[in-house]
Order: structure tokens, then sequence, then C-alpha cells
């Protein structure tokens, strides 16, 4: 599955430039000429990571990554500018919070391994956020069956570290399997 990606620049040369160098990539990718266009976009499909150019008309890169920021936060940021000013810098690092901040004319291989290392970051945070997920209702679950079975989480070990488990009839073990197995299956 390609990871979707966006350019965002209001130079077309500099997206046809950079589409050239991934076109060889796992991307799917999808370009815009200002922030505007770039948050319409952005509407429409979750991307991975945004690449954006500082200096556009009507807005920065730096106010378009805010925005991205907000509404998209999971997606990973990244500024290409060549007009590299340290305000320019500190602008889009503290508004944008952005990943990294790159300079035209980019390194090719820099590029390519920032971009790699975006799409690594989102897809782990994105794992995390499942996980995290999972974890929290399991953790439901297991407060449900306690308050149902009292004692069901009470765990004592023997001298040699084994479980010992409270005795539980019959009809109460087959009804906690029952409910464990339309949980997880």
């Amino acid at each position: 599955m390609k990871s979707p990606i966006l350019i965002v620049d209001d130079e077309p040369n500099v997206i046809a430039s950079l589409k050239r160098t991934f076109i060889d990539a796992p991307y799917e990718i999808f370009s815009a000429c200002s922030g505007a266009e770039g948050l319409k976009i952005l509407q429409q499909q979750e991307m991975k990571v945004v690449i954006s150019d500082e200096r556009m008309p009507q807005m920065a890169g730096s106010e378009f990554l805010s925005f991205v920021k907000d509404q998209y936060p999971a997606t990973v940021r990244i500024t290409l500018t060549g007009h590299a000013s340290l305000d320019a810098a500190m602008q889009a690092v503290n508004r944008g919070e952005i990943y990294r901040f790159l300079t035209k004319p980019w390194d090719e291989m820099e590029l390519k391994l920032a971009l790699r290392s975006a799409i690594e970051k989102y897809d782990l945070e994105e794992e995390n956020r499942r996980l995290l997920s999972v974890v929290k209702r399991q953790a439901l679950d297991l407060r449900m069956l306690e308050r149902k079975y009292p004692t069901i989480t009470k765990i004592e070990r023997d001298d040699a570290g084994h479980l010992i488990l409270p005795e539980i009839s019959e009809e109460e073990f087959s009804e906690i399997v029952s409910l464990c197995e339309k949980e997880f299956s």
C-alpha cells in the first residue's frame, strides 16, 4: 500500500521535481499550489506527510502547517524552503510543530531519508494509537468482569511462583470462557 504524501508549493516546477525525486518510492503523491488548495485536499484524503514551501502568496507555509497541526495532528509536517532564515525556521517550528526543516536546493538523499523517517514516525504513532485503544478496551472489559466476578483479578502465587486461582464453580468458569470467546472471536 502506498503512503499518501502531500506536496504544497507555489512553484509547479518544484512540485514536478519533487515528484520525479520520489517516482520509484512507494508513495501516492498529491500536490497543491497553495495552502488553501492543500487544506481542501486534506479534507478529502488523509495524508501521512505534508511537505510545504515556506514562502507562498496568500498563506505562508508556517501558517498552513499550523492549520495542518490543528486539524490533522497525526500528519507529519516538513518545511522545504529556498529562503532559509532563522526567523522562518523558528516560525515554522513554533507554529506548525514541524518534523524537519529542509532548504532548497535540497539534497536528494537527505530528502528521501527525511521522508522515509517521517513515514516511519507516522506509522509508529498510528500503531501506538491503535494499541492504546486496544489496551483501553481491554481495561474496560476487565473492569466489567471484575464487577461481575469480584475476585477474578486477584492473583496470588505460591512459594514456587505458580498462580493460585480462587475456586470457582464449573458454571462460573464456563460463563467466563463463553464471554472471552465472544469478545475475541
